[in-house]
């Protein structure tokens, strides 16, 4: 009943902001608090990052990432990630950058591997898949091992020949199979598939 509840506000959050900014918007229009996590109608990530000017106080500033969300597995325009996911994945809004050093933390893996956020989050999921392939880590691999200790488990995934394929060549966006879901205007069509639970 409550997750039934949450999913409503979630969705009604997701209806407001998008009337709020016009059914469209630029990560530069976002303030800090919604940066990170979020996609432009562009379908571009949105980076929070920090400036500082000489004699003045640091500011941050919402940019384009310049990296699509948009892929094969995923279709994502339009949203502002929403604090149920942000929570249930352990990110925080405050990350500078887009970085895969969470994925080192034990902590975050649990977290970005727990049913609540592989299954009902795949923005969040989609963004650290896309950087565990970066460093040659399946993330599926990485949670089904979750039980494991972390510094095995990450052997485990190195030393085991599981390791994502690198882009496919003549398609500069491809990159291994992964999370499929569809993310439009802040709706969610499908779920992730292949969650390791």
């Amino acid at each position: 009943m409550a997750s039934k509840s949450l999913t409503c506000m979630a969705l009604v959050f997701a209806f407001c902001v998008q009337g709020v900014l016009g059914g469209g918007f630029a990560c530069e229009q976002l303030d800090k608090s919604a940066c990170a996590f979020a996609v432009s109608s562009d379908g571009v990530r949105c980076v929070l990052e920090r400036t500082v000017v000489r004699g003045e106080a640091e500011s941050y500033v919402c940019r384009a990432s310049g990296i699509e969300a948009t892929s094969d597995r995923l279709m994502v325009t339009n949203w502002i990630e929403t604090d149920e996911c942000v929570a249930a994945c352990g990110v925080d809004r405050g990350s500078l950058g887009i970085s895969s050093d969470a994925l080192l933390d034990h902590g975050f893996t649990r977290k970005l591997c727990s049913p609540q956020c592989y299954r009902g989050c795949p923005n969040i999921v989609d963004l650290y898949f896309n950087l565990a392939a970066g460093e040659g880590v399946f993330l599926p691999k990485l949670c089904e091992v979750q039980g494991m200790s972390h510094r095995r488990a990450m052997s485990e995934i190195r030393s085991s020949g599981l390791v994502t394929e690198g882009p496919v060549a003549g398609r500069s966006n491809a990159l291994a199979s992964g999370p499929v879901a569809s993310l439009s205007g802040g709706i969610l069509a499908t779920a992730p598939v292949g969650a390791p639970f």
